[in-house]
């Protein structure tokens, strides 16, 4: 089984971390391969080098990081095992402490493979040509940058238009994402396996701009109409372009979702209640009520 293996850097305890893996690498009898910056580290396994040649990935570090894996696979059908070293870790698979155990499971098939829907998006330029593609697995965003002004959107669905947003920006998120940026805007919490789209405009100035769901099939079309002479969109709060008058940024579902494992035991719901505190207090996960 050939593993590839990303992850950040800047975790104190990364050197320890990657020998542990490589140990149980050994014993499980998975090939390693390493992203440049970790194999610097390690000194063993290969480097990573073509992510179709995986069975599957190991992400070492947060969302960022698992979110950084998820555009490597690059819509493979590849499992991604996040293992957790940040604060918050929502979307990963299990905490540093149960990695051992985690990568058992991996090797011996004891996981499911949940399929997460994606995004694919691109800037339309005033020539009508495509100027840049992005796959997201969380959410395509389009803002002002640091301007303390508002910004008039345009948001077309299916060719039909359904309103002008005034807002510092607006947020088009999957399932996925809607625990994330979404949430913070006041977004609606989407099942990860009701697959939609979600519009949710950040600090709208209007009381009737309400986030809005769309179905999965649905295209999204946003220009602006008014504002400073240039924007931003951010794709998984990682990467983008900026984005000036006269351009339109498409959203679209992308047609491969990306594969997350998921361990025994661990459910979405259980996530929601130790990672955002969802359903009353802390320490009190199933009780009735």
């Amino acid at each position: 089984m050939r593993v590839g293996v990303v992850g950040h850097r800047g975790y104190v305890g990364l050197p320890a971390v990657l020998n542990t893996l490589l140990d149980s690498a050994q014993a499980l009898n998975l090939s390693l391969a390493f992203e440049d910056d970790l194999w610097e580290i390690a000194e063993e396994g290969e480097r990573l080098q073509d992510a179709g040649s995986l069975d599957a990935l190991i992400t070492l570090g947060g969302d960022g990081t698992l979110l950084r894996g998820a555009r490597l696979v690059n819509g493979r059908q590849i499992p991604i095992l996040g293992v957790n070293f940040g604060r918050l870790g929502f979307l990963t698979s299990c905490s540093a402490e149960d990695m051992e155990e985690a990568i058992g499971r991996l090797a011996r098939g004891e996981f499911v493979s949940e399929p997460r829907m994606t995004l694919e998006s691109c800037a339309i330029d005033g020539d009508n040509s495509e100027r840049c593609r992005w796959l997201a697995l969380n959410d395509v965003v389009m803002h002002k940058g640091g301007f303390a002004r508002l910004v008039k959107f345009s948001v077309f669905v299916d060719g039909e238009p359904i309103g002008s947003y005034s807002a510092d920006g607006l947020i088009i998120s999957t399932p996925t994402g809607s625990t994330g940026y979404s949430l913070s805007a006041g977004g609606p919490i989407i099942v990860p396996t009701v697959e939609s789209i979600v519009l949710t405009p950040v600090s709208p100035h209007t009381l009737a701009m309400r986030p809005l769901v769309l179905p999965a099939e649905a295209e999204v079309k946003v220009r602006a109409d008014d504002g400073p002479e240039e924007l931003l969109v951010t794709v998984d709060g990682q990467v983008g372009t900026t984005f000036t008058g006269g351009e339109v940024l498409i959203v679209r579902r992308a047609p491969d979702p990306v594969q997350i494992v998921r361990l025994p035991g661990v459910t979405f719901f259980t996530r929601l209640r130790h990672k955002l505190g969802w359903g009353g207090l802390s320490g009190r996960d199933g009780e009735a009520r």
